[in-house]
């Protein structure tokens, strides 16, 4: 067996060591960045690592990509919190104007499209590169915008990340990757306790500023 195969049997299910490490760091991304810590960024860096790891092992493409892309997504965030933070000055955390929303959504849609094309197309030329095109592509691209609008401070960023983990959790129990699928149920719950604090810090500073 080597390293990337490497766990322990829980009740007949094999658990890999980077599924579970790497969705505790998955895990502490969220509750930092419910605090708005600078130390986000760096333990979802980690994190990416060891689910790319994961997700490649499991042949689920989408999901690894997704991981890949975390890792410069995660670079762009700690600099752009580093410069928004510069001098102990408070994350300036807001909501979405409507062309941001109206960008993110025709984000998810067309990305989701051509992701789930492009993939259905890969695998028709025998490179089985997802055997669930669809779900993969919309994780992939769901992911990436709410990473982005996460390194830009929106409080919207919590909103995709709940509709991420309405088709995370069954795709990832289906795909053998039990802690993954437990770790997306729990972020559901993390996730509407950030949006609701980080939609009261928002109007509170919206206020302080007017």
């Amino acid at each position: 067996m080597s390293w990337t195969e490497a766990g322990f049997d829980v009740y007949g299910q094999h658990v890999l060591w980077t599924d579970l490490v790497g969705n505790v760091c998955a895990l502490g991304t969220v509750w930092l960045a419910i605090k708005k810590t600078i130390w986000t960024w760096p333990v979802q860096l980690l994190g990416s690592v060891l689910l790319f790891v994961a997700s490649v092992g499991a042949h689920i493409t989408g999901n690894a990509l997704k991981q890949a892309l975390f890792g410069v997504l995660a670079v762009y965030g700690w600099v752009k919190w580093s410069r928004g933070t510069r001098g102990g000055a408070e994350l300036p955390i807001r909501s979405a104007r409507p062309g941001e929303r109206a960008a993110l959504v025709g984000l998810l849609v067309a990305g989701t499209v051509a992701v789930a094309l492009t993939f259905t197309f890969l695998n028709s030329r025998g490179w089985n590169i997802s055997w669930n095109p669809w779900p993969d592509a919309y994780i992939f691209v769901g992911s990436a915008a709410a990473t982005w609008a996460q390194g830009r401070a929106l409080v919207d960023f919590w909103i995709i990340w709940v509709a991420v983990d309405l088709v995370g959790v069954p795709l990832a129990f289906s795909s053998g990757l039990v802690v993954s699928g437990v770790v997306y149920g729990l972020f559901f719950v993390m996730v509407m306790i950030g949006f609701r604090d980080w939609l009261r810090q928002s109007r509170t500073l919206r206020a302080v500023i007017a």
